[in-house]
C-alpha cells in the first residue's frame, strides 16, 4: 500500500520522551517504551486521538519519524519530539513496534454505514489499502486503516482536505470522485467501516 498514504500517522501521534533522557545504546524496547504514554503499551493505543503503531511498516514509521523532525509534515507536538531522536533510534523503534501484534480498537459503530462503507472501500479504497486496510506485510509499506481510531482517522483527513499536509494525487482523484457519486458524508461511512473492523468476519485471519 505504497500508493496512497491515507490515515497516516498525523498530528496527534506522539512520542512521551526524548532520547536526551535515554543512555546511549538504549535497545529497541526501551526506545519504543518511551511511545507509551500516548501509542499505549507495544504500540496498542488507547484512543482515541493517537493511533495504534503496532505492526506499522518500518520504512513508512521511519519516514513519517524523519519528515516531522524536519517539519516537512504538519504535526501538533511530533515535530518537537522528533527532534530528540536519531534517525538509527527511529529505525530501531520502528523494528520493534513492527514486530508487535496489531488489534483493532473497540468503537461504536453504525451497522448501515458500515455497510455502506464496505461497498466504497471496495469501489474507491481496496486498490491501495487491500483486505480493508489491515496489516498486510508482503504488501510493502502501508498504513493502517482497520480498526484504527476514528477520532484519528478523521483529524488526518481534515489535515489532507485542509493543506495541512500533501494530499497525493491519486488519494484526491479517489476522493472528489467518491464525493461526487455519493456525496460528502460518504467519508463517515468508511471511518463506520473502518471502526467494525474488529466486528466483521475473517477480521482475525491473515
Amino acid at each position: 500500500m505504497r500508493k496512497i498514504k491515507l490515515a497516516l500517522m498525523g498530528g496527534t501521534l506522539a512520542l512521551s520522551a526524548s532520547t536526551g533522557a535515554i543512555a546511549d545504546g538504549a535497545s529497541a524496547k526501551m526506545l519504543a517504551d518511551t511511545c507509551a504514554g500516548c501509542h499505549g503499551t507495544n504500540g496498542l493505543s488507547a484512543g482515541p486521538a493517537s493511533p495504534s503503531i503496532a505492526a506499522m511498516d518500518p520504512v513508512v514509521f521511519v519516514d513519517t519519524m524523519l519528515a516531522f523532525q524536519s517539519g516537512d509534515m504538519y504535526s501538533t507536538i511530533m515535530g518537537r519530539i522528533a527532534k530528540g531522536y536519531t534517525e538509527e533510534e527511529f529505525e530501531k523503534m520502528a523494528e520493534y513496534f513492527h514486530q508487535q501484534e496489531y488489534k483493532p480498537a473497540t468503537q461504536q459503530y453504525d451497522q448501515a454505514m458500515v455497510d455502506k462503507g464496505a461497498k466504497l472501500h471496495d469501489e474507491y479504497c481496496e486498490k491501495c489499502h487491500v483486505e480493508g486496510g489491515k496489516p498486510v506485510p508482503e504488501e510493502g509499506d502501508y498504513y493502517i486503516l482497520a480498526g484504527q481510531w476514528t477520532p484519528y482517522l478523521i483529524n488526518s483527513m481534515s489535515d489532507f482536505q485542509n493543506d495541512r499536509r500533501e494530499l497525493p494525487k491519486k488519494m484526491r482523484k479517489k476522493l472528489d470522485a467518491m464525493f461526487e457519486a455519493e456525496g460528502e458524508d460518504s467519508i463517515n461511512a468508511l471511518y463506520a467501516f473502518y471502526a467494525a473492523y474488529a466486528d466483521l468476519p475473517d477480521a482475525d485471519e491473515d
